[in-house]
């Protein structure tokens, strides 16, 4: 396996992990623009679904970033129809993975509503099922296409893709993602009332493409393997970031909780980006130094949370890279919503204190994590390629919006 200097290993992360964090920012300011919307307004449910489609990009994109970053840096792929094969399989399982999961957590948003509120209205249940999936299918195939285009082309130029693939993925993933199910919410919310049938007929319409994706899927003898086996986790991911979903729909209603909806993308989305660094360099170590379910000779069999930083391997080195930038990252975020929003009082330094404490313990708890969790899959016989990075960013959500909703509870006592 190539060998990385702290300094190479800085300047590879760095670009990506200030693109994706500022997409973030972005998406973060824009949900608290759309928040105001008619369709936010009237469906509140969709406020839940916010947190899972965005998930999305930790379930589907960065999930398939690792696993070609992995083939590429191992060496898998060898002639050129392999690589298109290859290519076609995962962007056909994405797309199966998406439309289902959209239409699932439109299910599972109306459920938790219904829970909620004691009220189950059915127009307003077929638009998040519509809005959902479609807005899953088309965030999923344009970051799919754009994501393919970053692995192969920084192979070419002499970068780790496991460095830059997934940042991207999620620089682009959050404000896309988020842009596309505010429209498309809002232009379906208003022909709901004139032509209720439409929600319907666009729904059916996207989920009977399926069997098309799931015949192109199988080009590729691991994307046809994935097709069958990899919906635990992704299922499993979408549940947890309802969870959070659940938290921030909570939060709209309190104005001691006003910020958490700005906040919310970027706490969640930093480390979320972060985790799955580690996660895929994780992954590329075990590939290059021991076949499936059987760990190298350097691994024990005992696992702390601080062992995962005091290694010199190259793994607990960029546990400790990834860990230090998380604090200066956030405080060039924050200052750039500062500046965009043009408020004339800055943060004060009890936000300050309180945000750093909840985004730091955040990323410690969740790189102490991965280290623990690929491991075990891997032990397990199953790829974290493929299995982790579902889990790591569904708990980044979870945690993320858990602990700014914390962190501003304590200012509404303090101040």
């Amino acid at each position: 396996m190539p060998s990385e200097s702290v300094r190479a290993l800085v300047i590879q992360i760095l670009f990506p992990f200030l693109l994706s964090g500022f997409g973030t920012v972005l998406a973060g300011m824009l949900l608290d623009v759309v928040q105001h919307w008619d369709v936010f307004r009237n469906v509140t449910e969709i406020f839940i679904l916010v947190p899972p489609l965005l998930g999305l990009k930790g379930n589907l994109e960065m999930t398939m970033a690792s696993r070609l970053s992995t083939a590429v840096n191992v060496g898998r792929i060898g002639s050129s129809s392999e690589k298109w094969n290859l290519i076609i399989g995962n962007l056909a399982l994405k797309q199966v993975q998406a439309t289902v999961l959209g239409f699932l957590a439109a299910l599972v948003a109306s459920a938790l509503g219904w829970i909620l509120q004691e009220e189950l209205i059915v127009n307003h249940v077929a638009l998040l099922c519509c809005c959902s999936t479609v807005t899953a299918f088309t965030a999923s195939l344009l970051q799919g296409i754009v994501m393919v285009g970053v692995i192969v082309g920084s192979k070419k130029v002499g970068v780790n893709p496991d460095n830059i693939a997934t940042p991207t993925a999620a620089s682009l993933g959050d404000i896309i993602t988020l842009g596309l199910l505010a429209v498309i919410s809002q232009g379906f919310f208003y022909c709901m009332e004139p032509y209720p049938y439409i929600t319907y007929l666009v729904c059916g319409f996207f989920l009977c493409l399926t069997p098309m994706w799931v015949i192109l899927s199988f080009r590729h003898p691991e994307s046809q393997k994935l097709l069958f086996s990899s919906w635990e986790p992704v299922i499993t991911a979408m549940l947890i970031s309802s969870l959070g979903g659940l938290i921030l729909d909570h939060t709209i209603t309190d104005p001691k909780l006003e910020g958490v909806v700005l906040y919310s993308p970027v706490i969640n989305g930093v480390g979320g980006n972060l985790v799955s660094i580690q996660a895929s360099r994780i992954a590329t170590y075990l590939h290059f130094h021991c076949p499936l379910g059987e760990l190298p000779g350097d691994v024990k069999g005992c696992y702390s949370q601080c062992c995962s930083f005091c290694t010199t391997g190259p793994n607990g080195r960029s546990a400790q890279v990834l860990l230090t930038l998380a604090i200066p990252g956030h405080l060039v975020f924050l200052y750039t919503i500062y500046l965009i929003q043009g408020s004339p009082d800055p943060p004060t330094p009890v936000f300050f204190f309180f945000y750093l404490t909840a985004a730091s313990t955040q990323v410690f708890l969740l790189l102490g994590i991965v280290d623990v969790m690929v491991h075990c899959l891997w032990k397990c016989g199953r790829d974290p390629d493929s299995f982790s990075i579902p889990y790591l960013t569904a708990l980044a959500d979870l945690l993320g919006t858990g602990f700014l909703t914390l962190c501003f509870l304590l200012m509404s006592l303090v101040t």
